[in-house]
């Protein structure tokens, strides 16, 4: 007699989860169009580049194990971490910033599950205060520093924080 051993697949990532690049650019031009009327976020992103809400859905697309389409076409983590030096973001700012995207993805029907929820939220909290740490003065950009990689609840990967 012979036995057979299931193999439980891999769960998807949370790219997959969130519904792929679709949905993340939906997520982004709702947040956008929610910091363009925000007296807080507003001056920050007064002279944005018409396309950042595009390159910030496939910065989130690849931290969440999407396609490397930020890395390779934008420079990866070290150049996003380049667009924030000097800003002197502040946490008033930083918690605005996080509140608006969490009702966008409310908004746009990000699934609301309390796995996916979890890891989305505790990326966006990582991030935002890697940001404001690198907006200060003095803050440095670390050249070959790995592009963060979110999953299920921790991150992967080396990543050294500022």
């Amino acid at each position: 007699m012979t036995s057979s051993i299931l193999e439980t697949p891999a769960p998807p990532s949370l790219y997959e989860w969130a519904g792929g690049m679709a949905a993340l650019e939906k997520l982004t031009d709702a947040f956008y169009g929610k910091v363009e009327l925000d007296p807080l976020l507003q001056p920050v992103f007064a002279k944005m580049d018409p396309d950042h809400p595009r390159h910030v859905a496939r910065f989130l697309a690849e931290v969440f194990g999407g396609p490397k389409s930020y890395s390779d076409g934008h420079g990866g983590h070290a150049e996003m971490i380049r667009h924030h030096l000097g800003r002197h973001l502040q946490e008033a700012q930083r918690r605005r910033w996080v509140q608006l995207l969490i009702d966008a993805a409310d908004e746009v029907g990000l699934p609301d599950d309390p796995e996916f929820r979890s890891s989305f939220v505790a990326y966006i909290e990582w991030g935002t205060r890697l940001a404001v740490i690198n907006s200060q003065p003095g803050a440095e950009v670390v050249e070959d520093q790995p592009m963060p990689q979110w999953g299920w609840g921790e991150a992967k990967g080396p990543y050294v924080a500022p």
